[in-house]
């Protein structure tokens, strides 16, 4: 037996490998024990006969830690001179004209950061020799410690001197280039503080989860699965661990029927995840921000909003209506829901405005109560039509960010919508955006758990390239890092490997990730609207995957054919709601999906 687990703000959603699904809501003061509630409704989990063999499982744990600042008291170990880094960041401002804009605050005070004598140049040879003396006595209420040392990813030698040192004296040692061997000291240093800020948190609470099965995997932001041992050393690497899963099931679908070239739209009750699929390959990322911080490693390009079922709407001071980023969460939940929300939600508002059927009943939560939503909306003075073009728009502006501003045309894609909440707005965002279809997967509304049991056995490398202008020996330094990509994999299979480059434009400070040099010109071209072939270019770092695929894939999981349906219509299933507006046909698609095409005039709109 296998399953697949996903834990939401709202809900965690499990899928067995048979086909078999279950919807509970998460409990936030103790994840593991919705995900064991889900798997005890399916017959599996700790004591279960026969006992489940794999769980495949993504978590919201490290995001929430860290957006809530709960993750535990850590040291920086730096340069002498560079223990400010984690201050001084970037010269670009978060809000440009706002005096009063403040950065996050950084996660390690300044009395627990230290410098140590010793210096390497920027092409890793040794300039002063390491001096251990200055790392001193750490607090004694430090649990965990981040070393990053000036150009440590092209020469380790320095960093691992200070981690064994340290390990040595029982600390929890989080090494730069043991995590994220890539050149910029301020995002290496930042990502090395957030993995041992989040490492005794995910820690914990991973060794409560591996007792539910034979074998625990977890999803990364990359979208592969790792051994939950290998999770809870690097942490940092989990923080779109759910939304990821989403996005590669949401490919596959899509691919499956005819449409290579997609966003994916995943809107739970807390947020709404976007990305691009070209070719049926979700747009990679070597960097993403969370809660303000750089977080330097491997991701699917997942765009985030706070855009749920769950967010709030309200009139702000200018008296303008606002939905989200706040939510009503699982506890107390929207007002219909009936477990004492009083806050108007957007999903009070699909509810009065009849896109949720009004008889509704959502799995732990019960029959909704159309009387409760009418009465939070009318307290904030709102209306239900005011808060879904709202919440809309934030959703459109979200797809146009992945797609317009890519230089994508997003009337050349489809849709793909899933998630809880997902498949109730697609149809206006398609319509808002002139948008080919909707492709709404079986299982919408816990497709990422459904992508996470399908997800592959994962290990991405990436190593900073020495000399940006030289690209002789590339061919073998890829090949290399192939290898031990395989090498690192732990599992039985067929292994497949793919190699990349960051490249840039010399005099540039940002990269693009390209097969081979020669396509660095034409993918500039697409992101930036202009190439230039005579220019030279620089290989800044060098990266590779290697991954075994699932045995069970997303396609392959039992499906039932869905009744199709003229707009408008609400089609009500077991994990999700669709809306159907008038304009609007559903029909069965491949692999147990619905496809949603116009039938006449986008609103507005008068057709010859």
């Amino acid at each position: 037996m296998r399953i697949g687990t996903d834990t939401g703000g709202t809900f965690t959603d499990v899928v067995g490998a048979d086909g078999r699904i279950a919807k509970v809501p998460s409990t936030p003061h103790d994840p593991g024990e919705a995900v064991r509630r889900g798997l005890a409704q399916l017959g599996a989990g700790p004591g279960s006969l026969p006992p489940l063999e794999e769980l495949a499982h993504g978590t919201t744990v490290a995001t929430n830690a860290l957006l809530e600042r709960r993750g535990a008291g850590v040291a920086l170990v730096t340069n002498e001179g560079l223990e400010d880094v984690l201050e001084i960041a970037r010269q670009d401002r978060p809000s440009l004209y706002d005096q009063a804009a403040d950065r996050p605050e950084p996660l390690v005070p300044r009395a627990w950061r230290h410098g140590v004598a010793g210096r390497l140049d920027a092409h890793g040879r040794e300039l002063v020799a390491l001096d251990l003396r200055g790392l001193g006595t750490l607090d004694p209420a430090v649990r965990a410690v981040a070393v990053c040392l000036l150009h440590a990813d092209l020469n380790p030698s320095h960093e691992a001197a200070v981690a064994a040192a340290l390990r040595a004296a029982g600390h929890d040692v989080t090494a730069s280039s043991e995590l994220s061997p890539e050149f910029r000291e301020y995002e290496r240093t930042v990502t090395t503080v957030v993995n041992a800020y989040l490492r005794p948190v995910c820690r914990a609470y991973l060794a409560a989860l591996v007792t539910s099965a034979e074998r625990v995997f977890v999803m990364t932001s990359a979208g592969g699965l790792v051994p939950a041992a290998d999770a809870s050393e690097r942490p940092a690497a989990l923080l779109l661990s759910g939304p990821a899963g989403g996005v590669a099931a949401a490919a596959a679908v899509a691919v499956a029927n005819g449409f290579p070239d997609v966003v994916t739209l995943d809107m739970g009750g807390t947020s709404t995840d976007v990305c691009l699929v070209l070719g049926g390959c979700p747009e990679p990322a070597s960097e993403r921000a969370v809660a303000g911080l750089p977080v330097r490693l491997p991701s699917l390009d997942v765009h985030t909003i706070g855009a749920g079922g769950g967010s709030i709407a309200r009139i702000d001071a200018g008296g303008a209506l606002v939905v989200g980023p706040q939510s009503a969460g699982a506890v107390p939940g929207p007002a219909c829901y009936g477990h004492g929300g009083r806050a108007p939600t957007v999903t009070d508002a699909d509810l009065v405005a009849g896109h949720l059927p009004a008889e509704a009943e959502l799995p732990g939560i019960g029959r909704l109560d159309l009387g409760a939503a009418q009465a939070a909306l009318d307290r904030a003075g709102v209306t239900a039509e005011g808060v879904l073009e709202v919440v809309d728009a934030n959703m459109e502006q979200a797809i146009r960010r992945v797609s317009v501003e890519r230089g994508v045309d997003p009337r050349g894609l489809a849709l793909v919508a899933f998630g809880g909440a997902g498949p109730l707005h697609a149809c206006r965002l398609a319509d808002a955006l002139d948008m080919a279809c909707v492709v709404v997967p079986a299982r919408a509304g816990v497709l990422s758990a459904a992508g996470i049991l399908g997800a592959p056995v994962q290990v991405d490398l990436v190593e900073s390239w020495p000399e940006p202008l030289a690209h002789e020996g590339l061919d073998g330094a890829r090949r290399t890092l192939a290898e031990r990509a395989v090498a690192r994999l732990g599992v039985t299979g067929r292994p497949q490997t793919e190699t990349w480059l960051d490249c840039r434009y010399a005099g540039q400070s940002h990269e693009l990730r390209v097969a081979s040099v020669r396509a660095f010109h034409e993918e500039h071209r697409r992101r930036n609207g202009y190439a230039r072939p005579d220019a030279p270019v620089e290989v800044v770092a060098v990266r590779a995957v290697a991954r075994v695929v699932s045995p069970v894939q997303v396609a392959d999981l039992p499906v039932v054919d869905r009744a199709g349906a003229v707009g408008p219509a609400v089609l009500a299933e077991q994990d999700c709601t669709i809306w159907v507006p008038e304009g609007w046909r559903a029909e069965s698609g491949a692999v147990g999906a619905l496809v949603l095409r116009r039938t006449g005039a986008r609103p507005g709109e008068t057709r010859a």
